[in-house]
Parts: structure tokens; C-alpha cells; sequence
């Protein structure tokens, strides 16, 4: 148990604050259940999914169908309910709450957690820190990816096998893989500064520099998502009609032209998709790979947004700052992912 006086209560809020409070939370229970409601009539409402001619012959219909779709949803939903939508109003409650993991009481602050956040300088420089590991993964992923997927794609004598051993890397877990690569940026036993030393007699401080130290984890975080991108670009390169570039090439266009005029273009959607999810891996996803490679040194200069979450709420056991930057963390995804889609627009072509 953590001592009340670890636990640092201030003044009793203002009726302002309590009623600010509550319709806060009141609106977040709206939205999700206005959420699920919009998905039961897009799957069991007069005109869902499953209420098509198609999907109700002969008796099949009506109230029956109604019930009959319930019942076969209510697994899902029932596990949405504890795993998804619980766990989000509960952080939204907990963002609200002066409280600390063991401590025996809590104390309503209201958005002082938030207003907090925005005058720390130690979670801005993680926001930065975040979005600058994201942009460069993202470059540099798929800059790679796609290089590379175009020269497997070639008709090469045992291109199978050399695609196949190109897709391992993102097997492994961000947590695997930085244990490999701590192992090999270590200082002293580490391979690299072992082939450094002996060609150059150098040794570079992967992980003890914070100037290269978040290097160290933009390229260890694209080797470990590479493989999936190389997956996707393999796939729609296979898509490009070939009588395009036959065409193409007939008329002159050289190997460049075609690649930028014909290929990429039709490579579109499958770039802008990767451009999301890999944004996602970078703001998410990297947090085991950092916990292990540096472990958010050195001097904070790898220490995400996403890792700040597990520092806060695990180590210093603070549950209600912790809640709220992981909501932070939420809605900067979100935003993110709402400008990509609004930037793609009339970039991505969905056809030849």
C-alpha cells in the first residue's frame, strides 16, 4: 500500500469544476454509446446488414432476424464491453482523479491533469521526441520497403525464398527485437563496435549519446516493421497491369518514368495505408523495442509519449496523470490519422 501522504490532495473543487467534471464524462458515455448504437442499425437495423432480402430468405425475418443477430453478436459485444469500451470510460474517470496506485483514497481534480501536461516541459519534449521518431520511421520504412520490394519482385532464381527470409523481421516483436539490438549496439561486446574498431578503430556510443540514441531506435524500429511493408508492396507490385509498363516502354519511357508514371501511382492506396499503419507502430508500438534498446535514455532523448504512459503509471504509480496522457496519446493518433486521410484526398488513385 502507498501512504496517504504520497497521495498530495489540494483545495475542494468549485462547483464549476465538479459540474465541468461531469458533463465530461457524461459526454464520453454519449459518444460511445451513440457509437454502438449507429453499429447495431448498421447490422440489424431496418436497412444493416443483415436485414437485406439477401440475408433473410423465407421465414427469416423481422423481429426474428432482430433477436437471431443479437444473439449471435452478443459474444462480441459483451467483449467489447469489458476489453474495449470499460477500459475507456474508466481512464476517462481515472484522467479526472488525483490518484495513486495503492493509495487508499482519490480526489476529484477535474482537468488539472490536462492543464498540468501542457506546462511540463518533460511531457512536451516526449510529444516532440514522439513525432520525430514517427516521421523519420515512417520515411524511412517505406522508402526502404519499397526499394527493396521492387528489386525482389525481379525474376530472380530463388526470389521465393529471398521474399520469405525479407518478411521474417516483422515476426518478431518489438521487444525481441530489442534485446538483438542491444546486443549489437552495446558498447563494449557489441558486434558493430567490434567491426568499428577493428576496420576504423572507432567506437560510436549507440545507446549512451542522446544526440544517436534516437538513431539507434528509428533504425532498429524500421528494421522490425520493414517486413511488413515489404509484404504489402510485393502484393500490389503483382496488381500493376503489365501491359501498362509494356506500353510505357514501348513509347520510350525508360525505367524511371515508367516506375514514378505508372507504378507508384498505382501503388497509391497500399502507400497511404502503410503511411497509417506505420504511423500507428511508431507512436505505439515501438514502446517495448525503446524499453529494452534504451530504456528512454539517455537523458530522456527516447523517451515517447507512449513511454512517458508506462513511467508514469507504472514506476512513479501516479494512475491519474498517466490516464491522461495516455488520452492525449489517443487523440494525437487519432488527429494524425484524420490529416493522412484528408491529405490523401485526390492523391490516391483506387484504379488503373
Amino acid at each position: 500500500m502507498v501512504p496517504l501522504e504520497f497521495c498530495t490532495f489540494e483545495q475542494e473543487r468549485t462547483t464549476l469544476d465538479l459540474a465541468l467534471g461531469i458533463a465530461l464524462m457524461l459526454v464520453a458515455t454519449s459518444l460511445s454509446l451513440a457509437v454502438l448504437h449507429d453499429l447495431t442499425q448498421r447490422v440489424v437495423g431496418s436497412k444493416g446488414l443483415l436485414a437485406s432480402g439477401e440475408t433473410q430468405p423465407g421465414a427469416f425475418k423481422g423481429r426474428s432476424a432482430s433477436v437471431t443477430a443479437f444473439v449471435l453478436l452478443l459474444p462480441t459485444l459483451l467483449i467489447l464491453a469489458v476489453f474495449l469500451y470499460y477500459p475507456m470510460l474508466e481512464t476517462f474517470r481515472l484522467s479526472t482523479l488525483l490518484a495513486r496506485l495503492g493509495a487508499p483514497r482519490s480526489a476529484f481534480i477535474c482537468l488539472d491533469n490536462f492543464t498540468r501536461l501542457m506546462t511540463n516541459t518533460g511531457y512536451i519534449n516526449s510529444v516532440v521526441i514522439s513525432f520525430t521518431l514517427a516521421i523519420a520511421i515512417v520515411i524511412l520504412s517505406l522508402s526502404l520497403s519499397l526499394l527493396i520490394a521492387t528489386m525482389a519482385y525481379q525474376p530472380i532464381r530463388g526470389g521465393s525464398i529471398y521474399r520469405t527470409l525479407l518478411v521474417w523481421p516483422y515476426a518478431l516483436s518489438p521487444v525481441i527485437a530489442g534485446i538483438i539490438f542491444r546486443l549489437m549496439f552495446n558498447p563494449t561486446a557489441g558486434v558493430l563496435n567490434h567491426i568499428l574498431d577493428s576496420l576504423f578503430g572507432i567506437r560510436v556510443p549507440w545507446l549512451l549519446d542522446p544526440a544517436i540514441a534516437p538513431w539507434t531506435v528509428i533504425l532498429s524500429s524500421t528494421w522490425n516493421i520493414m517486413g511488413f511493408c515489404i509484404l504489402f508492396y510485393i502484393a500490389g507490385l503483382q496488381s500493376v497491369p503489365k501491359d501498362l509498363e509494356e506500353a510505357a516502354a514501348i513509347d520510350g519511357a525508360n525505367v524511371f518514368q515508367r516506375f514514378f508514371r505508372i507504378t507508384f501511382p498505382l501503388l497509391s492506396p497500399i502507400t497511404f495505408f502503410l503511411v497509417v499503419t506505420t504511423t500507428t507502430y511508431a507512436f505505439f508500438d515501438t514502446f517495448g523495442l525503446i524499453d529494452f534498446l534504451t530504456g528512454g535514455g539517455p537523458v530522456n532523448s527516447t523517451s515517447t509519449m507512449m513511454y512517458e504512459v508506462y513511467v508514469v503509471g507504472v514506476q512513479a504509480r501516479d494512475l491519474g496523470k498517466a490516464a491522461s496522457q495516455s488520452l492525449v496519446l489517443f487523440l494525437v493518433v487519432i488527429g494524425v490519422t484524420i490529416l493522412q486521410f484528408r491529405a490523401s484526398r485526390g492523391r490516391v488513385s483506387y484504379g488503373a
